[in-house]
Order: structure tokens, then sequence, then C-alpha cells
């Protein structure tokens, strides 16, 4: 009888519904929480238009290092942190650099010739390969012991409502771009099966009161401990679902069709949502893999909740003589770090369920960005940042690695997982296999 026949067995014999699934998987005392190897999580958080050098990269190299101005919010995370200078983005080929900057970000491999036009290079299509969250959401499907319920979740934050090559970065397979989900309630619908408006938003909890009784008599302390925190962090997210919008001017803001711009001053909220749902199905064991992509490449939000006015992109494109757009660049990239900041924090007060430590520890959240630095539209130095011990390697460091292709760095992605790829993307670029970041 197969592991998945008997979990569908025990609810029906106990009379639960489906919806009863995520909060009774992972209770170790029945039985259907994966033993064993633990698990391990990766999350890719996106953000664009590149960084201002001198304000983010350490002076130093090893594990005597500072943080610089726009990762600073890191500092509570410094040694849970590992920060890569000199990996660099080698695709060529069709398409402007935003373009390959985002589109051959986690497939390093080319795009494929097209008609969507970019800057003053040669127009092109999608990626065409996989992408490396979607290959290793591939190989931990295939082992019963690794399958999760969704596998990957694409998230996005004030991601355009158009898909063309600036707008993706997954990739399930060559020409598939997969499309994130940038609306709280659409992922709350996806999670949890419930509607997506905020006024009809019904309580997941009251449908499942009667089906959480019928468990209390089978279930040990421990495990009635775990499903209490479960109900009880799912209630809070409805919570903060159902909370009116914030206001402004003295009324409430509107809600307006996509790309209108008075949407960016919902950004820091939905921000907030995301990541808390994020967590929270990290804690379901509902996947191991997700992306968390901020706007788009060529991303022009305006964050005014910052002080700052202009465009994101138009902003990045001012030379470095202007000491003010520096600094207000350096002000979005240290915004952007808080969002990372918020989601290690979460994931690191947040207990391992079944298991000992917490989130934090058996997931690698890596941030970066389809451009080293936006005036320039370099592919070289692209930003990344590792947060976490989900993958095994070695943080509390700074590290200087010259110009090696990101490819490598996907390999070690791959690698940490136990999935032994010897190439990825571009075969040219995989030379000298994984880097060694244990």
């Amino acid at each position: 009888m197969s592991h998945h026949r008997t979990r569908r067995e025990f609810l029906r014999e106990l009379g639960l519904s489906a919806a009863a699934l995520p909060f009774v998987l992972n209770l170790p005392g029945l039985g259907f929480a994966q033993g064993g190897r633990r698990r391990q999580r990766l999350v890719v958080l996106f953000s664009p238009n590149g960084v201002v050098p001198p304000s983010f990269w350490p002076d130093e190299e090893g594990d005597r290092w500072a943080l610089k101005e726009s990762i600073s919010p890191l500092e509570p995370f410094k040694d849970r942190t590992l920060v890569l200078h000199g990996v660099s983005d080698k695709i060529r080929g069709d398409g402007d650099n935003h373009m390959r900057g985002i589109g051959c970000l986690l497939t390093g491999v080319e795009l494929f010739p097209g008609n969507v036009q970019g800057g003053s290079h040669t127009p092109a299509g999608w990626a065409s390969g996989i992408s490396i969250d979607q290959e290793i959401r591939r190989f931990l499907q295939a082992d019963p012991s690794t399958r999760t319920r969704f596998g990957s979740l694409e998230l996005g934050v004030m991601v355009p409502d158009r898909a063309d090559t600036w707008t993706r970065m997954s990739y399930a397979g060559p020409n598939r771009p997969l499309a994130p989900i940038d609306v709280p309630y659409q992922l709350f619908e996806k999670l949890y099966g419930r509607t997506k408006d905020r006024e009809s938003l019904a309580s997941v909890l009251d449908d499942l009161q009667e089906d959480l009784r019928k468990l209390e008599g089978k279930l040990g302390s421990e495990d009635r401990r775990l499903l209490d925190e479960h109900a009880q962090r799912v209630r809070e997210l409805e919570r903060k679902l159902e909370e009116p919008e914030p206001t402004l001017a003295g009324h409430a803001v509107p809600e307006l069709e996509p790309g209108v711009e008075e949407q960016n001053d919902n950004m820091p909220r939905l921000s907030t949502m995301q990541i808390d749902l994020l967590v929270q199905s990290f804690a379901a064991d509902f996947a191991r893999v997700a992306t968390l992509q901020y706007t788009s490449s060529v991303g022009e939000a305006r964050m005014r909740w910052l002080g700052v006015e202009k465009g994101h992109h138009s902003l990045s494109h001012e030379p470095d003589s202007n000491a003010e757009a520096q600094e207000q660049l350096t002000r979005i990239n240290r915004w952007y770090c808080e969002q990372l900041a918020y989601l290690a924090r979460r994931l690191a007060e947040t207990p391992e369920p079944g298991g000992g430590g917490t989130l934090l520890d058996n997931t690698l959240v890596v941030w970066t960005n389809e451009l080293g630095k936006g005036n320039s539209h370099t592919l070289n130095d692209i930003p990344f940042v590792l947060v976490g011990g989900g993958l095994g390697f070695r943080t509390g460091r700074s590290l200087k690695l010259k110009g090696v292709p990101h490819n490598r760095l996907l390999l070690s992605l791959a690698h940490g997982f136990g999935h032994r790829l010897e190439r990825f993307g571009n075969p040219d670029f995989s030379a000298g296999g994984p880097l060694d970041l244990a």
C-alpha cells in the first residue's frame, strides 16, 4: 500500500475533509511526517536594477568583514550570511542585458530569438532552458521522501501585469516561463483553497474545527502543540488579510488596475504579507523551493515611503557623480535587504516542525539581481547574498571570486540538495564544477 494512499485512507476513516490535510501530515505522532534526512529548502529573492558597489560590497574577504550600508539590515544574521563578490553572468546572445540578466539568471542559458525588443540590443524571446529552482523542484518531487504538495511556489511583489522576458525568472523548461503570484489573496487561495477577495474571506479554521476535534483524541501532547501552532499562524495570516487597506489623505487607497502608479504605496505591506505566507507554506511543508520576485527587470517602482520620488530604473541610470541619486539607490537596496532580513527573522523564529532547530537552519535564501550595476548595465559582479543553513555552506564570510561564471553557483545549489549535476545551462560555463562553499 502506498504512503500516499495510506494518508487518504486515514483521512477517510476519520471522516476528515481534504482541507485538514495540511494540518495533519506533518504531525510526527501520526507517522506521516517524513523522517530521516532533514528537510532542505531554497528561496531565491530577486530585486532589480543593480547595486551601488561602494555601499554594497564588503571591503574585506574572509570571516572578518563589515557589512556596508546596503546590506546592514543583515547584521543580526551576519554569522548566517555569505556574500559572494565576483560572480558574473557570462551568457550572451539575443536580448539586452536587462533581458538576459533576468532570463539567464536562474537558467544559465541563452534566450531564444524572439520579437521582444530590448534597449539597444537585439530582440529576444524566452529562456531556452529550465531554471535551477525548477530543476531542484523536479529532483525533490521525484523522491517520495522529499515530495511536497506543490513542490515549488513562485511569488511576486508588484510584478507588472504583462508577460515578457523582463518579468519572468523561473522556467519549467525551454520556452516555459512561470508567472509569479503577486496577489496575496490568490496565494492564500492556492495554499488553503479559499476565496481571493477580502470581502468574502471566511475563516479556514471555522471550517476545520470539527475535523480538528476528531483528531484530538489520537494526538499526543507534542502533536497537539504543533497543530495548535499551525492553526494560530493561519489565524494570524487571515487576520492580516482582513485588515482594512491603509489610508492616504484620509481615505482608503483605491484598488486600481495593475500597473497604476499609486499601487506602489502598498508595496511594503504586500511584501510582508507575501513573506508571511511563504514562511507558513514552509512550516506546513507545502513546498521546499520558492522564488520571491520584487517588481521585474527594469522595475520602475517609486519608493515614496523612503522619500524617493523617481522611478527605480530611471534613478539607476544616473551617473556615479550624482551623489544624491547614489544615496537614494543605496536607500532602495537597503529596503530590499530589510525584506530579506524580515524573511530571515520569520524563518529563524519558526521552529522546524517535527525536528530540531528552526526553518532558517534548514533554508538557504539567495538574494540576487539581474545586473551588477545599473548605469553600466554590467553582467559582471552580479549580487549574490546567501543567508541560512539549508545547504550546509560555511556562512559568516565575505568571498571575492574574480569573475567566476554564475553557472557554477547554480551547480552548487543543486549539489547542496544532493543533486549531482555535472553541468547546468550552457555547459561552456560549468567548467570547474560547483563552487566550494563548504
